[in-house]
């Protein structure tokens, strides 16, 4: 069967997953929405840089909910629950690496209505929160028993990241400590991480577990240069956010991100250290288990800004979910809901049928 999918917004994430959808063998891209009237009215090939692909990119809602699709990679910015109930409503299965991946029982009631009114299902999933935070150290706990702890946290050279507004007036880099402390950023993040830390507490069976934040930051002590601008002395050049329950005064969980805007010239003076950027999940249990996975960062911070492996690989774990979530029940399902979600063979190698 084929899963006829439409791309809500055509970012760095949005272009990988077109790609993604384009090599699945049981998908095929019907729409996409873009922000842009720019955008609007180009064939979407034109709009990620490939052969003309047959769809036109709009930026109506409207006629987005009037398509005939199975499913939205649901991936704006910034999230906006009308939006994802909309969508529902009007027929379709929603992925997205936008939250949802373990909501209160308030936010779950809110959104699952409209996908039991639409006879359809939501899924959030991604890498960071979405897998790494959530999924893989439950996944590795599976190989322990008597679990004491768990963690999942990424170690990343932001300068990769190819959105200078965001890194800027949003995450607070190149700003002053008390405006990035002011900002939204903490909030933002809090959003999904709170849910990875959930996650992990509730199917794990930890009890009565308090779960702290903490933000700290590093300073410029000289001028960094960066593709957001530079980076003056005293502004802002390197966060670290942390989430971390504890049952008691015993930590349980522990997810955190570390974003550096290179490692020279700052205050405190943190270090990626030798394993250099990577993401770590580690279980304490018998037996325990140290992981670090290699891969999702660019060589270089040319190379991210053209494409940055972290971002095709979110893209890739929503685009490969959207066959197991189309036939999911109705309502909002998570990864421990679902059966194994994986990739498929390269189009070049998949057995002919």
């Amino acid at each position: 069967m084929t899963y006829r999918v439409i791309q809500w917004a055509t970012g760095g994430l949005g272009r990988a997953a077109i790609e993604h959808i384009g090599r699945h063998p049981d998908l095929a891209l019907v729409g996409c929405w873009v922000h842009s009237e720019e955008k609007a009215g180009k064939d979407v090939g034109e709009i990620v840089g490939s052969e003309p692909l047959g769809v036109t990119a709009t930026s109506s809602i409207e006629e987005i909910l009037a398509l005939d699709a199975d499913c939205v990679l649901y991936a704006p910015l910034m999230p906006s629950s009308d939006e994802v109930a909309a969508i529902l409503r009007s027929g379709k299965n929603v992925v997205t690496p936008l939250g949802w991946f373990w909501p209160s029982d308030k936010e779950r009631a809110s959104i699952e209505a409209p996908a039991l009114e639409g006879g359809v299902t939501l899924h959030g999933t991604g890498i960071d929160p979405g897998g790494v935070t959530e999924q893989q150290p439950l996944f590795f706990a599976g190989l322990s028993s008597a679990v004491t702890f768990v963690r999942g946290e990424e170690f990343s050279d932001i300068r990769t990241y190819d959105a200078p507004d965001v890194v800027r007036h949003i995450m607070g880099f190149g700003g002053s400590p008390e405006d990035a402390r002011s900002g939204p950023m903490l909030r933002l993040l809090s959003g999904g991480f709170e849910q990875s830390v959930r996650m992990c507490l509730d199917t794990l069976g930890f009890t009565d577990a308090e779960i702290r934040t903490s933000h700290e930051l590093a300073v410029a002590t000289a001028p960094i240069d960066s593709p957001a601008g530079v980076i003056e002395p005293g502004q802002v050049a390197a966060q670290r956010f942390a989430w971390e329950a504890f049952v008691g005064e015993t930590k349980v969980v522990r997810v955190a991100v570390n974003w550096f805007m290179g490692e020279e010239n700052l205050d405190p003076a943190w270090e990626l250290g030798p394993l250099r950027e990577r993401f770590e999940v580690e279980v304490k249990g018998d037996p325990d288990c140290d992981v670090v996975i290699h891969g999702w960062h660019p060589a270089s911070i040319e190379a991210g800004l053209q494409r940055n492996p972290g971002i095709v690989a979110t893209a890739a774990h929503c685009v490969n979910s959207i066959p197991t979530v189309c036939e999911a029940p109705a309502g909002l399902v998570t990864f421990v809901d679902l059966p194994l979600v994986t990739g498929r063979a390269h189009p070049d190698l998949a057995r002919a049928t």
